[in-house]
C-alpha cells in the first residue's frame, strides 16, 4: 500500500526546494531498474520482499520478457526523511516537510539512448549505476556525457558488490582497489565533460555522493552511514571519522591509533570498518554456520521473524542485509542532501534551455522557478496509453502553473516567434502524475514537477514548448547521440489495409524520440531506426500496438548513405538557363570531416553570427575571411554540413537571385547525383553570373533547375563517393573468444582498433569499427563464431568514405551506386 496520498503529493510539490528530480542511468544490464525498486518499495508501491526481482518500472510485457529497460518510466514519489538526517538536508529545504521525488527510470541499451537524452532534459540530477564487476563500460561514457552537457549533476551508486563477495570471493585490498580504479574512470569523464558553470561534478565516497550496494538483495551504503555507527567509539564526529574511512589511512587494532603509512599491524580504514563486517556476515551465512551469524546479527541489532531465521543461504544474506544496510536509505541520503532542488538547478540550466534572450520574462521565470510567472513546459516525449488510443505528453513544468482546461500556446519545434508556423493554441484537457504504469489526476501542478498531459497529441509530433506568453521562445531541442541510420521498408499483407499502416506509422512516430517514419522515392514506407534490436522493438510496437494484429510485410534492412567529392572540381562548371540568357559558374571542393564534425555539434551553425563564425572558420580551416563571411547557406535542411559560398567579385543583380541559387542547393543536397542520397562535406563555389538585365528572364524557373544542374556537374567532375556509416561496436569477451571476435570481423569489412584486459579478471575489452552496411546479422554471428561468449554493443560513429570509383559500373561501389 502505498505510504502516501495524492492530496500529500499534491501539497509537497508546491515547495520547489523539497522536490528532487532525478534519472537512474548506466550501462547496459548494471542493475538501474533493479535498483530503482528499492526506492519504490520504501515508498510503499511494491512490498519491500519484492524489490530487486520485480522490476515496477518495467511496465511493458516485453520489457519484462527481455529482462531489458526499454522505454523510460517516471514515478513520482514521496518520503519523509530519517531524523538523524535532518542536520543533512541543505538549507533553504525543509526538513520536516517530506521531499517528492520525480523518479525517471532509463534503458541502457545503447539503441535507445535517445530516450535516456529526454530523461535527462527533464530531471536536474542523476543517478549513475556502475557495475563492481565490469567497471565503467563504453554506454556508461555516454549517458555521463550526456547528462553533463544538459548540465545534470550526477552521484554514483557501485552496484552488484555481493557478485564480489561470492563469485570473484575478492579480499578486501583487491576490492578497495577495484573502488579506486572505478571511480578514477567515473571522475575522468566527469572532469572532461564537466561545465564550469555547474561548479566541481565529480563524486567522492567521503562526501556522500558515491553508495555501494547491490541493487538486487536491496541494501547499500554511504559512508556517512559507518561513519555515524562508529562516531562514539571513537570519540570523534562523524565529518571527521568518514575521512578515515577512504584513501591511504590505516588503523592498527593494538594501539588504537590511525596511520597514513601501511606499517606491520596497520589495515585500511575502509576495508577494516566498512567491508569486513559485510564481507564476514556473507560468509557465515553462506557457510551456514548458524550459531556464529545469530550471533553477529543480534550484535548488529537485527530483528528477525520466525519465518526469516529459518531461511538460508543466499534468502537469508537478502532479508538481513536489507535490514542492516537498506539500499533505500543510502539512495534517499545521496538524492535528498546531494542533488539539487528545481529552484537551485534552474539557475545555472537557464541559459543551456531556453533559445530566446535571458532577460526576457520567461528566462526570468525559469531562473527563479516561479509558480507565478508564464508558464513555461517542455514536452520531451509521448507515452501511448494503455490501449494504445492516445498518447500522454511527458515533460517538465520549468516555470508558471498548469492547470486542467486552461488555454495555452502549444509551439512545435519549427516555431518562429512572431510566426504562425507550427503553433497551435488549445485547451489543455488533463493534467497527471506519472507513477510508472498508473496515473493520477490532479487539477494543476507547479513549476519544477513532471507533468503528464492529456488531450495534446494530435498537435505534438515528437516533442514541443508549452507556454501562455505570447512572446515566449522554445526551449532547446534536445541533441541526441545516436541517429537513425538502419532503414526498413514496411507494406501491408493486405493493400486494402494501407490507410491503418499510415495511421500507424504516424503513431509509432509519436511514439520514440528518434525513429524517423517516411515515403521513399519509390513509394515504399521506410521506418528508420538507430540499430537492429531499435527496428526490430518499433516494428513489434507497429504491427502488435498501433495496428492492432494486421499483417505487415517488412523489406530487407537498407542502409543511407552520404553523397561527396573528395577533391575540387577539374574544370569550371558552367551552366545556361533554359532561355539562354543566364549563365552560372560554379566548383565543388570537399569541406573536410573536421568541419563536418563541427556542424553537427553546432560549433558552426546556419544561425550563428555572422562575423564570427566566419572569423572562427578563417582561422581553424584556412578559409579566404572574405569567402567565410559569405556563406549563402547550410543544407540539407538549412542545417546540414554542405555549403553554398558566394565568392563572386562585382557582379550585377546576384542578390535577387540569392533566393533560388539557396532553393536550388537545398533540392540538390538533398538528393546528390549518384543514387539521390543527401550530400555531406561538399563546399559549393558559386564563382561567376551572367544575368539578362530584364528581371521577368532571370525568375526562379530559369535559376533553380540551372543551378541545381550546376552543382550536379560539380559533384560529377569532383571524383564523386559514396560515404557510409560505421558503428562502433564495444565487444565485451572472455580471453578464448578474442580468434571468433577477430575472424567474425574480418569477415564484416571490420577491423578492432583496441583492446584492452580488465586488472584481475580474464575478460577483455574490444573497441572496433562495423560497417552498418555489414552489420545485419552481426550479433548472432558473432555469438555463433565465440559460442555466445561474446557481448557486442554497437553505435554510430562517423561517416567513412567507400573506397572505389563510383563511375566506374565494373567496380564494386560503381555497381553499388547502379543497383
Amino acid at each position: 500500500m502505498p505510504k502516501f496520498t495524492v492530496n500529500q503529493m499534491r501539497e509537497a510539490m508546491d515547495s520547489p526546494h523539497n522536490i528532487r528530480n532525478m534519472s537512474v542511468i548506466a550501462h547496459v544490464d548494471h542493475g538501474k531498474s533493479t535498483l530503482t525498486d528499492s526506492l519504490v518499495a520504501r515508498a510503499g508501491i511494491i512490498a519491500a520482499a519484492d524489490a530487486g526481482d520485480k522490476r515496477a518500472t518495467d511496465t511493458r510485457q516485453d520489457e519484462q520478457d527481455r529482462c531489458i529497460t526499454i522505454k523510460s518510466t517516471g514515478v513520482s514519489l514521496f518520503f519523509e526523511v530519517a531524523d538523524e538526517m535532518k542536520s543533512h538536508v541543505p538549507a533553504p529545504s525543509d526538513p520536516d516537510r517530506g521531499f517528492y521525488i520525480n523518479l525517471v527510470d532509463s534503458p541502457g541499451h545503447v539503441d535507445f539512448s535517445s530516450e535516456v537524452t529526454a530523461a535527462l532534459r527533464i530531471t536536474d540530477g542523476a543517478l549513475v549505476v556502475v557495475d563492481s564487476v565490469s567497471g565503467v563500460s563504453v554506454q556508461t561514457e555516454t549517458v555521463l556525457r550526456q547528462s553533463l552537457q544538459e548540465r545534470v549533476k550526477p552521484v554514483l551508486m557501485v552496484n552488484k558488490l555481493d557478485r564480489v563477495i561470492l563469485e570473484l570471493q575478492a579480499e578486501l585490498e583487491d576490492t578497495y582497489q577495484n573502488f579506486v580504479k572505478i571511480l578514477e574512470n567515473v571522475n575522468v569523464i566527469i572532469a572532461t565533460y564537466m561545465d564550469e558553470v555547474c561548479g566541481d561534478l565529480q563524486v567522492y565516497p567521503d562526501q556522500g555522493t558515491v553508495a555501494f550496494g547491490s541493487g538486487l538483495q536491496s541494501w547499500g551504503f554511504t559512508l556517512t552511514h559507518f561513519a555515524k555507527l562508529y562516531a562514539e567509539k571513537f570519540k570523534a564526529t562523524p565529518e571527521k571519522l568518514i575521512k578515515k574511512f577512504w584513501g591511504d589511512h590505516f588503523f592498527n587494532n593494538k594501539t588504537g591509533k590511525w596511520s597514513k603509512q601501511q606499517d606491520d599491524g596497520y589495515v585500511r580504514g575502509f576495508s577494516k570498518f566498512v567491508l569486513e563486517p559485510i564481507f564476514r556476515m556473507f560468509k557465515l551465512i553462506m557457510e551456514e554456520n548458524v550459531e556464529k551469524y545469530t550471533k553477529l546479527i543480534n550484535t548488529i541489532g537485527i530483528k528477525l521473524t520466525n519465518d526469516e531465521k529459518a531461511l538460508t543461504g543466499k534468502p537469508l544474506v537478502k532479508t538481513v542485509m536489507r535490514k542492516w544496510l537498506s539500499a533505500s536509505d543510502a539512495l534517499l541520503e545521496m538524492i535528498v542532501v546531494h542533488l539539487p532542488s528545481p529552484a537551485a538547478a534552474q539557475k545555472y540550466r537557464v541559459d543551456a534551455l531556453y533559445e530566446g534572450p535571458l532577460d526576457d520574462a520567461a528566462a526570468n521565470a525559469i531562473r527563479d522557478c516561479n509558480k507565478e510567472g508564464p508558464l513555461m513546459l517542455y514536452v520531451s516525449k509521448m507515452i501511448p496509453t494503455p490501449d494504445n488510443a492516445r498518447f500522454i505528453a511527458f515533460g517538465r513544468v520549468f516555470a508558471g502553473t498548469i492547470r486542467t482546461g486552461m488555454k495555452a500556446r502549444i509551439m512545435g519545434p519549427n516555431y518562429i516567434p512572431g510566426e504562425k508556423k507550427d503553433l497551435h493554441v488549445k485547451n489543455i484537457q488533463r493534467t497527471l502524475i506519472m507513477m510508472g504504469a498508473r496515473t493520477e489526476a490532479v487539477d494543476d501542478i507547479p513549476c519544477g514537477n513532471t507533468v503528464g498531459i492529456v488531450g495534446i497529441d494530435s498537435y505534438i509530433v515528437k516533442t514541443g514548448t508549452i507556454t501562455d506568453l505570447e512572446d515566449a521562445h522554445n526551449i532547446k531541442v534536445m541533441k541526441y547521440s545516436v541517429s537513425p541510420v538502419v532503414q526498413v521498408s514496411v507494406a501491408p499483407k493486405n493493400p486494402s489495409d494501407l490507410p491503418k499502416l499510415v495511421e500507424g506509422l504516424k503513431r509509432l512516430s509519436k511514439s520514440d524520440p528518434i525513429v524517423k517514419c517516411f515515403c521513399s522515392e519509390s513509394g515504399e514506407h521506410i521506418v528508420a531506426g538507430a540499430g537492429e534490436l531499435h527496428l526490430e522493438i518499433c516494428l513489434k510496437d507497429l504491427a502488435e500496438d498501433f495496428m492492432k494484429g494486421i499483417p505487415i510485410i517488412q523489406g530487407n534492412p537498407v542502409v543511407s548513405f552520404r553523397e561527396t567529392v573528395t577533391a575540387e572540381s577539374d574544370r569550371m562548371c558552367l551552366s545556361k538557363s533554359p532561355n539562354k540568357h543566364n549563365r552560372l559558374y560554379m566548383k565543388a571542393q570537399p569541406l573536410g570531416s573536421e568541419f563536418c564534425d563541427e556542424v553537427d555539434e553546432g560549433t558552426i551553425s546556419a544561425t550563428g553570427e555572422v562575423k564570427t563564425r566566419g572569423r572562427h572558420i578563417a582561422d581553424t580551416y584556412e578559409w579566404d575571411i572574405n569567402h567565410a563571411r559569405k556563406i549563402w547557406c547550410f543544407g540539407p535542411d538549412t542545417t546540414g554540413a554542405n555549403v553554398m559560398v558566394d565568392v563572386t567579385t562585382a557582379v550585377q543583380y546576384l542578390q535577387e537571385i540569392k533566393d533560388h541559387v539557396v532553393s536550388a542547393f537545398q533540392w540538390a543536397s538533398k538528393e546528390g547525383p549518384l543514387c539521390e542520397e543527401p550530400m555531406r562535406g561538399n563546399r559549393f563555389d558559386l564563382y561567376d553570373v551572367t544575368l539578362h538585365a530584364d528581371a521577368i528572364h532571370r525568375g526562379g524557373g530559369q535559376i533553380m533547375p540551372t543551378a541545381r544542374r550546376c552543382m550536379m556537374a560539380c559533384m560529377l567532375t569532383g571524383e564523386p563517393t559514396l560515404l557510409e556509416p560505421v558503428f562502433l561496436v564495444n565487444i565485451t569477451a572472455p580471453e578464448n573468444a578474442l580468434g571468433g571476435i577477430y575472424s567474425t570481423m574480418t569477415r564484416l569489412r571490420g577491423h578492432v582498433i583496441a583492446e584492452d584486459n580488465r586488472p584481475g579478471t580474464p575478460i577483455y575489452n574490444l573497441q572496433a569499427y562495423l560497417p552498418v552496411l555489414e552489420s545485419f546479422g552481426f550479433v548472432s554471428k558473432l555469438r555463433e563464431a565465440t559460442s555466445g561468449q561474446a557481448f557486442p554493443q554497437c553505435v554510430f560513429d562517423h561517416w567513412d568514405e567507400m573506397s572505389g570509383d563510383a563511375l566506374d559500373s565494373d567496380d564494386k561501389l560503381g555497381s553499388l551506386v547502379t543497383s
